[in-house]
């Protein structure tokens, strides 16, 4: 019996899952080998239609960004592919909290993975909330912001465990990079809003 020869790897799967999101080596390998193989290929054909690949090999992951407008260009812009996504000041406030998890983590020089549970998370930004007298509705509240934060995928759901996530390092790619120059600052400005708030 022959063995099979391995399928040549494609470029739409790549493109796709791309399209629809960040693609990470530890939960797709072999999708991510292949982008690897067909990294010209990607960057020839994002680049038709606006679109810049970004890679970052230590940590692992992949996503594409709207291409830097020449100041030419802003004056007639073309069409959005990638749209922004604004953030409430509750998902805000939790980006802030993990951008300083991963950045105390570095500088104790624990292992690169940083997980966090939901307890803690919600211990954390307690702090920076207007007070409420029910505790249930405040969690639920939190929870369920740690939900849309993982959706955009700088938290990370962990199989057959519901309490503990991990904190996904693109998280400092993504959020806006003034936010690592003032971390305290803008916690401090959170935690005078949750004072007016109450």
């Amino acid at each position: 019996m022959t063995e099979e020869t391995p399928k040549p790897p494609q470029l739409s799967p790549i493109i796709i899952h791309l399209l629809k999101g960040i693609l990470f080596r530890q939960q797709q390998p072999v999708l991510w080998n292949n982008l690897l193989s067909l990294q010209s290929q990607v960057l020839d054909y994002v680049k038709i239609i606006g679109l810049e690949l970004e890679i970052n090999d230590t940590e692992g992951y992949a996503w594409l960004k709207q291409v830097t407008l020449t100041e030419e260009e802003k004056k007639n812009p073309p069409p959005r592919l990638i749209n922004r996504r604004p953030l409430s000041y509750h998902m805000s406030l939790l980006c802030v909290l993990l951008r300083r998890k991963i950045v105390e983590a570095d500088s104790s020089g624990e292992e690169t993975r940083v997980i966090v549970s939901r307890e803690e998370l919600i211990n954390l930004m307690v702090i920076y909330m207007p007070e409420k007298t029910n505790e249930t509705q405040t969690s639920a509240t939190i929870n369920a912001v740690i939900n849309k934060v993982a959706d955009l995928g700088f938290l990370r759901k962990l199989k057959n465990d519901t309490e503990n996530l991990e904190i996904q390092r693109i998280i400092s790619a993504l959020v806006d990079a003034d936010w690592t120059a003032d971390l305290n600052e803008k916690l401090q400005t959170y935690q005078d809003h949750a004072k007016r708030t109450t």
